[in-house]
């Protein structure tokens, strides 16, 4: 299974500048992390495209909420995705993030095995 999904950075931008927003789709850890970048729309973009490329790959068979994807780095900062809701058994997803100035893009693959389709 696969899932993509591309976003414009200004659109993020002006919906960031929302608490409701921020709240309702990023984690905490997500959050910390974003407002410690100087372009911070533009991690705030590429995680927000990353939920949604998941949120695609997952083809419809969790209802998962956004905020319980959460994108995280790793210490040599390739991206990683880690799902809160204790409903969804582990499933390995493979995640990759890019981002300019004005757009971000992630790209999300499952093995089908994984999702014991």
């Amino acid at each position: 299974m696969i899932g993509i999904d591309i976003v414009e950075t200004k659109r993020i931008k002006k919906l960031i500048q929302n608490k409701k927003f921020l709240l309702r789709v990023f984690a905490e850890e997500e959050i910390l992390y974003c407002e410690n970048k100087k372009n911070k729309e533009q991690h705030y973009s590429a995680r927000f495209a990353a939920k949604e490329a998941v949120w695609k790959a997952l083809c419809g068979k969790y209802k998962i909420k956004l905020k319980d994807i959460v994108v995280k780095n790793l210490a040599n900062g390739k991206p990683e995705i880690e799902i809160k809701d204790k409903k969804i058994p582990k499933i390995k997803l493979e995640v990759s993030l890019s981002h300019t100035k004005n757009y971000a893009v992630a790209v999300c693959i499952i093995q089908p095995n994984n999702l014991n389709i």
